[in-house]
């Protein structure tokens, strides 16, 4: 075939602007992307696309902004999806995991953590987040995955896995027990490198995990070639806990058993030390930086958090957007902003945290997080179409004249328009094409009300309702 004859492709998206965060960040402007399958196959120049390409489908257009598709690396699908915004939002860290969320976690059933599992991804897919890396699904996996897989979202996921707290009584588990279903759920679950889900090794963390646990998880994850992700020191409880009971901090007595590697993501790390950080950096591991948890449940993130140093020490900080009554939204573009935001308030320097980076924290980073760089984050040929449309007929996004500043600074989730999940159209026009919406919002305030009276909580709003 001669260089002048156009080959087929499925589909054609053609932008005003196509930011790849490739290599070179390159921004192409009047460019396109062409797709084949699940795969891109050729990006540049819109002219130069169309005498190439003869698409089954063109998409998009000269008012679009098309992006990598954001990756959230922390966020718990199941157990306040539907119970969002029940917890007050004047409760310090013991009081809102222990007497609200692990209450509300523990009355859920199964069909409930399907549908809760489906309402956040269809909220992260709705903002642009094409991929997540879930917290830990607290009891049904098995549920939840085959709701994720109907609505087309690309996600890692696992099960809810401690063996230390004995209460509430519904998720105690042995040892034995705890290692045996992270073993089932990857075996189940397995990831064979294509896979949009496919089951990590997922702890709680904190102080929630003997010794033979943390240990067993961090040899399955590397067994499975998956990931080990799990929380650590949003608030002074963990350091605190790890000093009185191992004489060391968290990181250090991880790395002394041989957890710490660049297989593993860690949430929050608020209140880690230098010694810790550098421990961190060391060992190659990822840090899911999640500001709207720590402004919400006031962790102290702006004054005693190095996500700063971190960045300069070498270690890979994405982003999560966490639980829905910790953050209360999924999407990622407003936690950009906060990332974008916050240290250069906090450090009075204007240089923190450009809006360039912030961006790449969302993408790339998230992408290396969930050891799928070669696959996803960036637009290049070769790698999986996860791609988001942004619509700038909208206030927010006129007049364009920097198209990075837009993306953090302006623009947020509403302004999506169109996503594409492994090359298949899953978002169009704001609303999502593979599940009944209505339906969903239906069920889930049906469900959410139901889980809250059978929680026992009390209704804690400040102001009565007639």
């Amino acid at each position: 075939m001669s260089e002048t004859t156009p080959t087929t492709c499925d589909v054609l998206i053609k932008g005003w602007y196509v930011v790849t965060m490739n290599a070179d960040r390159d921004i192409i402007r009047n460019g396109a992307v062409a797709i084949n399958g699940s795969k891109i196959v050729a990006v540049g120049k819109t002219a130069d696309l169309e005498r190439r390409y003869v698409p089954k489908r063109v998409i998009g257009g000269d008012h679009f902004v098309i992006t990598p598709g954001l990756i959230n690396t922390h966020i718990h699908v199941t157990g306040e999806p539907l119970t969002r915004g029940y917890v007050p939002d004047d409760t310090p860290f013991v009081e809102n995991v222990f007497q609200w969320l692990c209450p509300l976690y523990s009355v859920f059933n199964a069909e409930e953590e399907r549908m809760s599992g489906q309402l956040a991804a269809v909220e992260m897919m709705r903002s642009g987040t094409t991929t997540f890396l879930e917290a830990g699904t607290i009891r049904f996996l098995d549920e939840v995955v085959d709701g994720l897989v109907e609505v087309g979202i690309r996600a890692r996921v696992g099960q809810w896995v401690w063996d230390l707290p004995p209460e509430p009584s519904v998720y105690r588990q042995s040892t034995d027990a705890a290692i045996a279903n992270l073993e089932k759920q990857l075996n189940v679950h397995r990831s064979h490198g294509d896979d949009r889900i496919a089951a990590w090794s997922i702890l709680v963390g904190h102080t929630t995990c003997s010794d033979p646990l943390w240990k067993a998880a961090k040899s399955l994850a590397d067994e499975y070639k998956v990931g080990l992700s799990f929380h650590m020191s949003p608030a002074q409880i963990d350091p605190d806990g790890f000093i009185a009971e191992f004489g060391q901090r968290p990181m250090a007595h991880l790395a002394e058993l041989g957890v710490l590697d660049k297989n593993v993501a860690i949430t929050h790390c608020v209140r880690i030390d230098d010694s810790e950080m550098a421990l961190m950096a060391a060992a190659g591991v990822s840090v899911a930086h999640c500001p709207t948890t720590a402004l919400k449940v006031s962790y102290g993130i702006t004054q005693v958090g190095k996500f700063p140093e971190m960045v300069q020490n070498g270690i890979n900080v994405s982003i999560g957007t966490d639980g829905n009554n910790a953050s209360n939204y999924s999407d990622l573009m407003r936690a950009t902003y906060l990332v974008a935001g916050l240290f250069k308030d906090a450090r009075m320097d204007p240089q923190m945290f450009p809006a360039e980076k912030a961006f790449e924290m969302a993408t790339v980073s998230g992408a290396k997080t969930m050891l799928m760089e070669d696959q996803i984050g960036s637009i290049e040929v070769g790698k999986k179409a996860d791609l988001i449309l942004h619509d700038t007929d909208r206030p927010e996004w006129r007049p364009l004249l920097n198209v990075m500043n837009q993306l953090v600074w302006s623009a947020d989730g509403r302004g999506v328009h169109t996503v594409i999940i492994d090359g298949k159209v899953v978002v169009e026009n704001g609303h999502c094409t593979t599940i009944d919406e209505e339906r969903l919002w239906a069920i889930s305030q049906v469900m959410g009300e139901n889980i809250t009276a059978r929680s026992g909580l009390p209704d804690k709003a400040k102001f009565p309702v007639w």
